[in-house]
């Protein structure tokens, strides 16, 4: 399957949501914390060919996750291949097993709606609030502008890359992006 999405940056996620509601986008899931650990072999051949391996935890599940490269288009589109799994801690350990290794961690809390022939996720992360949209092209174009946006506004970095541009910035320390221990007990 082909993934295709962008993420547009918000000042906050009653911002967000006011924007995505106002866009006619129906709720589909609601607000929970996500945790991703990405891995990798010891040669980082996953990362040295653009490709991803992810296991996230959320509510109790797991999904193990394969991305490919990035493929030439203005927005993120890329090979994706998802499943769920009954028990995440055994899939991690059977992964380290093999020879990989988790060499990035982060987490955020979640809200997904549902609008035109795209998902609406609402991001609320250490480094920042964003909307991520993926589905058709101009499922995510027409959204896009809904929420007050143009093709200037995309992101289409990942949100590893995002979070070693504004670590240092944002003062956070440390190899993951992780919250506070108070940030994960709270919501909004």
């Amino acid at each position: 399957m082909i993934e295709r999405e962008i993420k547009l940056q918000f000042e906050s996620a009653g911002e967000a949501r006011t924007a995505i509601l106002a866009a006619g986008a129906a709720p589909l899931k609601c607000r929970r914390l996500q945790e991703d650990a990405l891995f990798d072999t010891s040669d980082e051949s996953l990362r040295r060919s653009g490709c991803a391996l992810r296991v996230r935890s959320e509510s109790g599940r797991s999904l193990l996750t394969f991305k490919g490269p990035m493929q030439p288009s203005r927005m993120k589109t890329r090979e994706e291949h998802e499943t769920v799994v009954s028990d995440g801690d055994v899939l991690i350990r059977v992964l380290e097993s093999l020879g990989m290794h988790v060499w990035f961690r982060y987490q955020k809390f979640r809200e997904e709606f549902a609008a035109e022939d795209a998902t609406i996720a609402l991001d609320e992360t250490p480094i920042g609030t964003f909307v991520e949209i993926e589905g058709g092209e101009r499922a995510i174009e027409f959204l896009a502008r809904a929420l007050g946006r143009s093709e200037s506004d995309y992101v289409l970095d990942s949100y590893r890359g995002l979070f070693l541009q504004r670590r240092e910035l944002l003062g956070l320390t440390g190899a993951d992006m992780m919250f506070a221990d108070e940030w994960s007990q709270h919501s909004s």
